[in-house]
């Protein structure tokens, strides 16, 4: 610790705790991250089963392109140009059980084609709707403008803003109404996230067709440890298996923290890049909100929870698409509240670090609002959750092997994650995937990262920048630790002492 340094407390070690302390430290602040897991990353995480890992965050990471802005912003927390990326020739393929296809290829004149070939009566839609991929294709994520480059950003991404209004300003599940093959309809439809803006989609192949947003070998791990790495070589402290239980005040300023056991630890500044709701209602007992805020929690739409049933599979398949989504015939039942027509595989035969020679990983992420269910279910009736499980994996590898044949043999390996899963490894509220949903009714609304009556906290993370994903854990993080430093008076140091951002 140096003459002049400060202590932070983040609470939360996920991408956004870690991002504030690799900045926090590279202010000249002593930072302390407790993590309530024994492993970092929060959602950002993957797990082993025996040959195999299985990932349940990371698709892609805005940021490939080392001449883009993420790109820049990640090189500040981590060696981001280690990482070996996989760019996808194409996003997605939607397939019916009949045996009708839809790629939805990264390359837009490629994507032209294909929506071209497969729907002519919707021709008219779909140019407009490749219209605005290709408008987006050199806009940046905003920042807030506190310097010259961040203005100069945001007066050149004006001319954008009719196109941004027109997309932030429909859901998918409406949008997907203006199209009439079904096929279309069901890429644009969101599923679950329904609600979710078409701005989404359209920035999403965007960044994909200008080559940023590949995907990382090592998925989410590759990120979380690379960044771990960079707080630690920098002098941070990491608490593995601390759960925080309150955030200590004296009077109207935080002064640290408390963890379950009673030890406390003390700070000059907290930062909680944990779950939004139980910091605010539980860490900090509801005793600095407002009406604002209250409303928010109660109207806002966080992302569902989901159910992961992971399996590894002793096949190459080579030549299956990365990303697939199913149509079924007849749906399935996940839970008592949820009935799906469609399932969506990710097969990882492009990240040889998730399966031995010859064999792959396959995850098949299935969204559920029926949280408590599950948490319920687990507590009650511990055979019951299990058998339930295994029906719900017997049911995805029947829809599996009828796309791939003989792939049910050659099944190693099972695992299936739940919304319980979920809320007892990360505490994320209502198990919900990624924070909150950016619908047209959210826009780009950000919530606050400082609380009404309390001094020397901020808070980082998905729960206050809506739309989910790790760029919005980095960008949030650099923005509490921008506004930290402007109250204490200090440069906000982006890359080390000296180098002002």
């Amino acid at each position: 610790m140096t003459d002049t340094d400060s202590r932070i407390v983040i609470v939360g070690g996920g991408v956004a705790g870690l991002c504030a302390g690799v900045y926090g430290l590279r202010c000249g602040y002593d930072v302390e991250i407790v993590e309530m897991h024994e492993r970092l990353g929060g959602l950002a995480t993957s797990w082993r089963r025996g040959d195999y890992t299985f990932e349940t965050c990371l698709h892609w990471l805005l940021g490939s392109d080392p001449k883009g802005r993420m790109h820049a912003h990640w090189r500040e927390v981590f060696d981001i140009d280690q990482l070996h990326f996989v760019q996808p020739a194409e996003y997605v393929r939607l397939e019916t059980e009949g045996g009708e296809r839809l790629s939805i290829y990264t390359d837009p004149v490629r994507l032209e084609a294909e929506l071209m070939r497969l729907s002519p009566e919707d021709e008219a839609e779909s140019r407009r709707f490749l219209a605005g991929v290709r408008e987006f294709r050199d806009v940046e994520i905003p920042e807030p403008p506190e310097n010259l480059g961040a203005w100069l950003g945001l007066i050149a991404s004006l001319r954008h803003l009719p196109a941004l209004q027109h997309w932030m300003g429909i859901s998918l599940k409406d949008y997907a109404r203006r199209f009439k093959h079904p096929l279309l309809r069901r890429f644009f439809a969101g599923g679950e996230s329904g609600e979710l803006s078409a701005i989404a989609v359209v920035l999403t192949l965007a960044w994909m067709g200008r080559g940023d947003a590949g995907y990382p070998i090592g998925g989410s791990q590759a990120v979380i440890g690379a960044i771990a790495e960079q707080f630690e070589r920098l002098g941070g402290r990491l608490r593995l298996g601390a759960r925080v239980e309150e955030i200590l005040t004296d009077g109207r300023i935080a002064a640290g923290v408390r963890l379950a056991g009673g030890e406390t630890i003390r700070g000059d500044w907290v930062i909680s890049a944990a779950d939004g709701h139980a910091t605010i209602y539980e860490m900090l007992k509801g005793r600095f909100r407002d009406a604002a805020l209250d409303e928010a929690y109660r109207t806002m739409e966080p992302f569902p929870s989901y159910l992961q049933v992971s399996l590894g599979v002793a096949l190459p398949l080579p030549a299956e698409p990365g990303f697939v989504t199913q149509v079924l015939e007849a749906p399935i039942e996940i839970d008592p509240g949820t009935r799906l027509d469609q399932v969506s595989f990710r097969i990882f035969n492009y990240d040889p670090t998730f399966a031995p020679p010859g064999r792959t990983a396959v995850t098949c992420t299935l969204p559920s609002r029926s949280f408590a269910y599950w948490t319920d279910l687990k507590r009650d009736d511990p055979a019951g959750y299990e058998a339930h499980k295994r029906r719900v994996a017997e049911a995805v590898t029947a829809v599996l092997a009828r796309r791939i044949p003989d792939a049910d043999r050659a099944i190693e390996v099972v695992d299936v994650s739940t919304p319980a899963t979920v809320i007892r490894y990360t505490g994320n509220w209502q198990g919900s995937m990624e924070g909150w949903l950016m619908t047209p009714a959210t826009g780009l609304r950000r919530l606050p990262i400082a609380l009404p009556g309390l001094d020397r906290f901020l808070m980082a993370g998905q729960w206050v920048a809506p739309g989910g994903g790790l760029p919005g854990g980095l960008m949030s993080a650099r923005a509490a630790m921008r506004a930290l430093c402007h109250s204490d008076r200090r440069p906000f140091l982006a890359h080390s002492r000296g180098v002002t951002a």
